[in-house]
């Protein structure tokens, strides 16, 4: 069976509260630690009133404080906003509070819209061609290098498993001249997929951390007892998602029955477009989708998605996903 892990961007419900969301995300990640998901990830977006994963290494000290074995990590740090000195000494400190179980996916996006700049008051088109250097130095930072004039303390020796993170070729390109594992954020931006993988496999250069290419593209997965369930369920984070695409992002919001047929075509293509790495429905239809995307990426690990307006039903959807896949007619 091929290796699942979950990425959480610690949705923010209509009516619900911060303080509940990160309650939320600690459970969802005790539940896959229960499971056996092999890495809990949150990802970095800014000045989002539905997303409250910002403040991304503080979130994984929650997380970590609330399991014991799970691999936790960033899906991504997006670089250029931050100076990479800072994030060593913040995941060296992760590592050294959670000893083995630290992944540092890096990203080149800004996470936000473009006034993010000018509150960060970061020039972050120049920071973003920076970013491969910015790259090598937080590498440089945490494995050690007599060049540096500063030695980040804590970071400096902590076992950080580093990941490259895309939607484009770009990540792709810069993964295989590291000899980084290349994460690819199928679950948004299916378009690239096929010829970013190709490219990361056939430029790989083996690193001092990895001898061959390592692959994890996401999908975004939601399971339950039916496919009629699921893909009410389903339906908060497609209205998040249409929303976000229409410049009106907020909150996750209730279920809709009958979400997509109640769109106009031009935003049911825009979720058929996403559904190309996609999985809603019963646990055959699960397992059927993620066989396949498996079988189509040859991928090492997949890394699975999906907000839901009623956490419980999040913590459902990752135990059915699982006990699907481990159940997998040979």
């Amino acid at each position: 069976m091929i290796p699942l892990s979950v990425l959480d961007l610690v949705p923010v419900r209509e009516g619900g509260s911060l303080a509940e969301s990160y309650r939320a995300s600690a459970a969802l990640a005790q539940a896959a630690e229960q499971a056996g998901y092999r890495r809990f990830w949150v990802a970095e977006h800014h000045a989002m009133v539905g997303i409250a994963g910002a403040a991304t290494s503080v979130v994984l000290a929650h997380i970590g404080h609330a399991t014991s074995t799970i691999r936790i990590g960033s899906g991504g740090i997006m670089l250029p906003n931050h100076n990479p000195f800072v994030i060593a000494e913040q995941f060296g400190t992760l590592e050294a509070l959670f000893p083995g179980r630290i992944d540092l996916g890096l990203g080149r996006a800004p996470g936000a819209d473009g006034r993010i700049a000018q509150a960060l008051r970061k020039d972050l088109h120049t920071a973003a061609e920076y970013f491969p250097q910015d790259v090598i130095e937080l590498r440089a930072l945490l494995t050690g290098a007599p060049r540096l004039p500063l030695a980040a303390t804590p970071g400096l020796g902590a076992q950080v498993e580093m990941w490259m993170l895309g939607s484009s070729l770009f990540g792709a390109s810069l993964a295989a001249q590291l000899g980084l594992p290349y994460a690819f954020a199928s679950h948004f931006a299916p378009d690239h997929l096929d010829a970013a993988l190709e490219l990361y496999r056939r430029n790989f250069k083996p690193s001092a951390t990895l001898d061959k290419p390592y692959v994890m593209p996401a999908m975004s997965v939601i399971c339950a007892d039916s496919d009629d369930e699921a893909e009410l369920i389903a339906s908060s984070q497609l209205q998040s998602f249409v929303q976000l695409r229409s410049g009106t992002p907020g909150k996750l919001p209730p279920p809709v029955k009958d979400y997509r047929a109640s769109l106009p075509a031009p935003a049911q293509a825009i979720l058929a477009h996403i559904g190309q790495a996609s999985a809603i429905g019963s646990p055959a239809t699960v397992r059927a989708a993620i066989t396949a995307f498996a079988r189509r990426t040859q991928a090492d690990e997949i890394i699975i998605a999906g907000s839901t307006f009623d956490p419980h039903a999040r913590v459902r959807s990752l135990s059915l996903t699982m006990h699907a896949l481990e159940h997998s007619p040979a």
